[in-house]
C-alpha cells in the first residue's frame, strides 16, 4: 500500500523522508510554500540528495506538493489571479529541483462570477503557466462545493482539463471527504462513483487520493475532515477504497486532524486492512 501523510517542510526534505519512515509511510505530502502566505523556503542540493537516497532505498511512492491556500486563480480580482499565476510559475521552477512530479491545487472560488467564467480563468492560467519542457503534473483537487468553489463535480473538472492545451500535464487528486460532501456516495456506491469518474474524466487521470473521513454528513457541501473511521464515511467504506482494484496502486495521503503519533496509528490501521 502506498500511504503517507501531510508533513511540515520546516526541517527540510531529508527530515520529511525520515519522518515518513518513522510513522510507517512510504510517501508524503508537503506545502510548496507557506500555506497561508507567499513565502517559500530555499532548496539546498544536499537536503534534496538526502531525500532522494531515502526514497530510493525505501521504494517510496510518488510524493505530492500542495499549493498554498492563498492561490485563487479564478478570483474576480485580476491582481489575485496574477498572484496565483506567479506562485504557480515559481513553484514549478522549485519543484523541478525535487524528486516530486505531482502538484495539487484547489481550483478556486469564482466569487459570484459563475462557474463558466471561473473555469475559463483556470484554463487560461494553466495554458499560460504549463510548458512542454515541464515534468510536473498539475492535479485538480475535487472539492466539497462550499460557497463558490469550483471542482465540486466531475463535469467541472472535465471542462477544465479539456480546455488545457497540454492535457497530459493535468490530472486529478480525489479527496474522499470532499467528494462525499459534494454528493458522491462513496460509502454505498463506490463502484458507481468510480464508473462515473471514468466515464466523465477517465481513471487514467486519477493520480492521487487525499484519504480523509468526514465530520459532516453526505452532500453537506462542507469541508470538515475527520480522522480515519471517526466520521460519517467510516472505516468499512475506507477499507473498500484503499483495497479497491482500481485505486489500490495509487498514492494515498492523509490530511486528517492528527499529529504524527495519530498519523502513525492511522497508517498502521490502514495497512492492516
Amino acid at each position: 500500500m502506498n500511504i503517507g501523510a501531510h508533513l511540515s517542510v520546516a526541517k527540510g526534505f531529508t527530515a520529511m523522508g525520515e519522518t515518513a519512515l518513522s510513522i510507517g509511510a512510504n510517501t508524503f505530502q508537503f506545502f510548496s510554500r507557506n500555506p497561508r502566505g507567499a513565502k517559500s523556503a530555499a532548496i539546498e542540493e544536499k537536503d534534496v540528495d538526502g531525500l532522494i537516497k531515502i526514497m530510493n532505498k525505501n521504494n517510496f511512492a510518488p510524493i505530492l506538493a500542495h499549493a498554498s491556500y492563498t492561490v485563487n486563480v479564478c478570483s474576480d480580482k485580476k491582481h489575485i489571479r496574477d498572484f496565483a499565476k506567479m506562485i504557480f510559475k515559481e513553484d514549478l521552477e522549485k519543484l523541478e529541483k525535487l524528486p516530486c512530479k505531482l502538484y495539487v491545487f484547489h481550483p478556486g472560488n469564482h466569487m459570484g462570477q459563475g462557474e463558466k467564467i471561473g473555469i475559463n480563468y483556470i484554463i487560461n492560467a494553466l495554458n499560460d503557466v504549463l510548458k512542454p519542457e515541464h515534468s510536473i503534473m498539475f492535479l485538480l483537487e475535487t472539492m466539497a462545493g462550499k460557497g463558490t468553489e469550483i471542482g465540486k463535480t466531475f463535469e467541472e473538472l472535465k471542462t477544465i482539463i479539456e480546455g488545457v492545451k497540454l492535457k497530459e500535464k493535468v490530472g486529478v487528486c480525489l479527496d474522499t471527504c470532499h467528494v462525499y460532501s459534494a454528493g458522491y456516495d462513496i460509502v454505498n456506491n463506490l463502484d458507481k462513483v468510480l464508473d462515473e469518474f471514468n466515464n466523465i474524466i477517465g481513471l487514467n487521470k486519477l493520480k492521487a487520493i487525499h484519504l480523509n473521513d468526514s465530520l459532516t454528513e453526505f452532500a453537506s457541501h462542507k469541508d470538515r475532515h475527520a480522522c480515519i473511521g471517526k466520521g460519517n464515511i467510516g472505516l468499512e467504506a475506507i477499507k473498500k477504497i484503499v483495497t479497491h482494484p482500481k485505486l489500490k496502486e495509487l498514492p494515498f495521503f492523509l490530511e486528517t486532524p492528527a499529529d504524527l503519533k495519530g498519523y502513525a496509528e492511522e497508517i498502521k490501521l490502514l495497512t492492516g486492512l
